[in-house]
């Protein structure tokens, strides 16, 4: 049977990583207009996860959290603190690290999104208007203080990763 939900967000990781991978194509030459659209999509993406899937399963599910639910939201809040300060090749390099691991426990065989999918099964139409009239998440120009990098660090840190290990890589 076709995985709906699971098809609608793999298609939306690709559309969000193709922005950033030509908005950053040259790392030291962002393009800003392309990176905004990224901002906007992949807030938009997690506003999808946090305000309609998670909450649909956790209520399917009894009431009770997914035993992911926890780790992705952590990871949500590090990749939302890393939109604030403005793209660098080292913000740039550790953004797409951590999506990629992100990614892959969202979409791999027995993810989050074949356990949400599972519990809505019964609620899949209802489920996939909602994501579709899902507004997009308005976004602030970049935050140039230096606390604003540090802030996402913690907030890496908090998901499991060291931003400066990554970057160093």
């Amino acid at each position: 049977m076709e995985n709906v939900i699971k098809n609608f967000f793999v298609a939306d990781h690709e559309r969000i990583d193709a922005l950033l991978d030509v908005a950053t194509a040259d790392a030291e030459n962002i393009d800003m207009d392309l990176y905004h659209q990224f901002r906007v999509g992949i807030l938009t993406h997690i506003k999808m996860e946090e305000k309609i899937l998670f909450p649909a399963a956790q209520y399917a599910n009894g009431g009770v959290p997914l035993p992911l639910a926890a780790e992705l939201r952590l990871e949500h809040g590090a990749i939302t603190s890393l939109m604030v300060p403005p793209p660098t090749p080292d913000l740039i390099k550790v953004l797409k690290y951590v999506l990629h691991l992100h990614d892959d426990k969202e979409e791999r065989r027995g993810g989050m999104y074949d356990k949400c999918a599972e519990l809505t099964e019964s609620e899949t139409e209802s489920l996939l208007r909602q994501l579709q009239q899902t507004t997009p998440v308005p976004v602030h120009p970049h935050n140039l203080q230096d606390y604003a990098l540090d802030v996402a660090k913690r907030a890496l840190t908090r998901a499991g990763y060291d931003y400066d290990a990554i970057a160093a890589q």
